[in-house]
């Protein structure tokens, strides 16, 4: 598995991670059930196809996610890179280092290899938080600083505090190009690395739904879908014919290529000039299997150029709006 290097930490991670938000979930919690020995079983697989990258939050499974994966880990803790994120209502100095300790136990681990906040910072004076993440870096708590959904103005708010951020995680798919607008190429300019989630977009990119009413309700709640349709808040028409008009072309253009279609938008994907690691969320040994496999796919220039032209209608009216769920005006990210 391709490792790519994040500065100035020099952390070598691996081109396709393993999203780990259904670790520790139980009845009712949003990816459903999932026990600790399909956990270990992911775990012990990923590492032996030389995958090193495990994602998660403290807010994900109210932590238990992050238990799960300690316990998963156990015994290989030296072979991983963890990244974990910080609620950014609990980045106040005090909380913030009280919840990094948290989250250090829950992980069973000395030192958390990527601390993210998982949200831009509102509540609290950013230069603070960040000030307090530079400290926990030269303690060895943590190795490297992490951001994740913030625009390219939060992103110079955070870098002017002189914290070393070295990596932005962003929702990117071919349903999902905002990030090309202004944010990608901010990362790039600054060096920043871009880990990408959601690559399937929560499944619509895997050709199992053809239509807006055969998805899952909780999965109907992004800007593509009409603003009249039960759980979103964006208040927008949304783009359902741009996006089934995009997923119908490239449905046509995988019976082409002989290739499923989530094999095809992870390798999109991973092709995408400033992309570090593509994480993609896992319960299943056969998942993550699918997912190596996308990723080890190479796509010719013809082909690349195809999938820009069929999913460009989608990010014209969608635009550079990164925010999934709101819409520009109460956007989180900026």
């Amino acid at each position: 598995m391709e490792k790519r290097t994040l500065t100035p930490s020099g952390i070598q991670i691996s081109l396709l991670g393993l999203g780990c938000w259904s670790f520790g979930g139980q009845e009712g919690d949003y990816w459903g059930p999932h026990d600790d020995r399909e956990a270990a079983e992911i775990v012990a697989r990923a590492l032996a196809c030389g995958i090193n990258y495990f994602d998660t939050a403290e807010g994900y499974n109210e932590g238990r996610s992050e238990e799960a994966l300690g316990r998963a880990l156990k015994g290989r803790r030296a072979a991983a890179i963890i990244g974990t994120k910080v609620s950014p209502q609990h980045t106040e100095p005090a909380t913030l280092r009280q919840h990094c300790e948290a989250s250090l136990r829950r992980l069973g681990t000395d030192v958390i290899d990527i601390y993210m906040v998982h949200w831009p910072i509102t509540e609290y004076p950013v230069a603070d938080a960040f000030g307090t993440l530079t400290d926990l870096r030269r303690e060895g708590k943590i190795r490297a600083i992490g951001i994740s959904n913030f625009g390219p103005l939060q992103m110079q708010e955070a870098l002017a505090t002189g914290a070393a951020i070295e990596i932005n995680q962003l929702g990117y798919s071919l349903l999902h190009r905002a990030i090309e607008f202004e944010i990608l190429p901010a990362c790039r300019r600054h060096g920043i690395g871009v880990a990408v989630y959601m690559p399937l977009m929560q499944g619509l990119l895997t050709g199992r739904w053809r239509n807006a009413d055969e998805i899952p309700l909780t999965r109907r709640r992004t800007r593509h879908f009409s603003s009249s349709r039960p759980g979103t808040r964006h208040g927008e028409p949304g783009a359902e014919a741009e996006t089934f008009t995009a997923l119908n072309g490239i449905a046509a253009l995988v019976d082409r290529l002989g290739m499923p279609m989530a094999d095809l938008a992870l390798a999109w994907v991973a092709a995408q000039p400033g992309v570090t690691t593509v994480i993609a969320g896992t319960r299943t040994v056969a998942q993550l299997e699918e997912s190596r496999r996308g990723i080890g796919q190479s796509l010719t220039p013809e082909t690349l150029a195809e999938l820009d032209r069929l999913t460009q209608p989608v990010k014209e009216k969608l635009g550079a709006n990164a925010d999934l769920w709101q819409s520009g005006p109460d956007s989180r990210i900026r």
